[in-house]
């Protein structure tokens, strides 16, 4: 018994060191932290629970029979954030480089089969070469037994993904199809294809940090949502975030106690809008003033910044919020805006979180870029998120609510339960000038009664009273009680039930 006990230490003690002192001490070098060390600083003390420690690789060939670390390159197990069940697999960088083989996949496939069993988030912590080119078509089949079950597990679990290292190749597509992307600055990087491959095929020179790098994806390719300055700061946010997000699709998101008064009214809301329509403001302090504590969570800070998305609180209840940000572009909706804020509204609609649109949309971006970019398609991705959401949906329109982006951001017509107006809102198919010009054409040539057919334009259409005439509007409010409204709206939602009609899925246009 002794005996066995002892192998049990050795073994164990052999499975923490990993690949051994002196790459551990390298990891180190590198700034960033052992597959075991993120994990105790993203779950709650003393609650990691660990499988397969003893696991090891099947491969014979190319001398790996001599070449055996018990864990084989993944530590897999659960473990609690703040108090709630979560799945974890971090692949361990130190051994063979984190390359995936067929028992690696194997690990990482029993995570989240359980996970899927009992309802619970998974978070995968990536630092991997590859696939173990060792191993063959071995380990690819094992990347695909892993994005098998991305596919199976979306919308029904959140899976997050925090790349801490090198995610390349084929890797990069488990990362692809989970719900969020965090990344690591100057130690983290995700592309298909390496620099080398890219010189040799393009004859561009690039480095490894440019073509796929935190900085490009969160910035340019908006593959990413975060990017943190190293593995701590990045384990920590992910801790943050998990306060917003439901375990499962079966269950309501996490309620907190709050302080702040759900009657709270800002009077400094009232001044927010200028009286030139054609100014702009920042949509984010309406964001801060109106959510618990002025706690706002933001995604994708960094892409797309013509529209804003992000969680907050209301009533110490989660909410997914999508806004225009007049500051960038005016507000107008483009194809990476559309992209982005259709990919939340469908992942907040997957996870039963309400979701609050605050509008002040001019149009959709004009171009021939835009339209041979496919910005119809890309906009309907918008729609479609939209108009297939059964979460509560509530909304309000500032400023300007122009054409078919009026219909878009959650407008009525879409199934949107509350829909509130500042007495600033302008609600028309286009802005009084351009709707002028094309009505009184004729009459181009005289500034004079241009100016006077815009007034008349702007007295009968660009205010909330036509819509509100049509019940498209429910209230006109004034902006220092837009708190006070939309708590209240959505309490009255909070069991609202609401179901599309029987189908397989629907198609929608990618």
């Amino acid at each position: 018994m002794h005996d066995i006990i002892r192998q049990l230490e050795d073994k164990r003690e052999k499975a923490r060191l990993g690949g051994g002192r002196k790459r551990v001490d390298s990891q180190h070098a590198k700034g960033k932290l052992t597959a075991r060390e993120r994990i105790e600083l993203l779950l709650d003390n003393d609650s990691f629970e660990e499988w397969d420690m003893f696991k090891e690789h099947r491969c014979t060939d190319f001398g790996m029979a001599e070449e055996k670390v018990p864990g084989d390159g993944v530590v897999i197990g659960y473990g609690t954030i703040n108090g709630r069940l979560v799945f974890v697999f971090s692949q361990d960088f130190t051994v063979f480089g984190g390359s995936l083989s067929e028992t690696q996949a194997e690990k990482i496939c029993k995570v989240m089969d359980q996970a899927m069993k009992v309802g619970a988030p998974v978070i995968g912590l990536n630092d991997s070469g590859g696939a173990r080119i060792q191993e063959g078509v071995a380990s690819l089949g094992g990347y695909a037994d892993v994005f098998q079950r991305n596919v199976m597990a979306s919308g029904v679990v959140p899976q997050i993904s925090l790349i801490m290292g090198p995610c390349a190749g084929g890797a990069v597509y488990s990362p692809a199809m989970t719900d969020f992307i965090f990344m690591v600055k100057d130690s983290s990087y995700m592309f298909v294809t390496g620099p080398e491959v890219v010189k040799t095929v393009t004859h561009e020179e690039v480095t490894a940090e440019e073509l796929g790098g935190a900085v490009t994806h969160t910035n340019k390719s908006g593959v990413a949502d975060l990017a943190f300055e190293n593995d701590v700061e990045a384990l920590m946010v992910m801790r943050r975030m998990m306060s917003f997000i439901p375990a499962s699709n079966r269950e309501k998101p996490p309620v907190v106690p709050c302080d702040d008064p759900a009657e709270r009214l800002e009077m400094s809301l009232d001044t927010l809008v200028p009286d030139n329509t054609n100014q702009p403001y920042d949509m984010k302090e309406l964001i801060v003033k109106m959510v618990d504590d002025c706690d706002f969570f933001e995604l994708q800070p960094d892409y797309a910044k013509n529209i804003i998305i992000g969680f907050g609180r209301m009533q110490g209840s989660p909410v997914g919020i999508v806004a225009n940000q007049p500051l960038v572009l005016a507000g107008c909706l483009d194809i990476k805006s559309s992209i982005k804020a259709a990919r939340f509204v469908r992942f907040c609609d997957a996870f039963n979180i309400p979701v609050v649109t605050l509008v002040d949309v001019p149009g959709f971006m004009p171009g021939t870029a835009q339209e041979y970019g496919g910005i119809i398609k890309h906009g309907a991705k918008l729609l479609y998120a939209y108009a297939e959401c059964t979460v509560p949906k509530v909304t309000v329109i500032t400023r300007k609510a122009y054409g078919g982006a009026y219909d878009v951001m959650s407008s009525k017509h879409l199934r949107g339960d509350v829909n509130l107006a500042w007495p600033s809102a302008e609600i028309a198919v286009m802005g009084p000038k351009g709707a002028v010009e094309i009505i009184f054409r004729e009459e181009k040539n005289q500034p004079e009664k241009i100016a006077e057919r815009e007034a008349e334009y702007k007295a009968k259409f660009a205010n909330p009273f036509v819509a509100g005439a049509r019940g498209f509007i429910d209230d006109v409010i004034m902006p220092h009680e837009t708190r006070k409204r939309v708590c209240r709206s959505l309490a009255m939602l909070k069991d609202k039930e609401l179901e599309n009609p029987w189908r397989k899925h629907g198609n929608i246009p990618l």
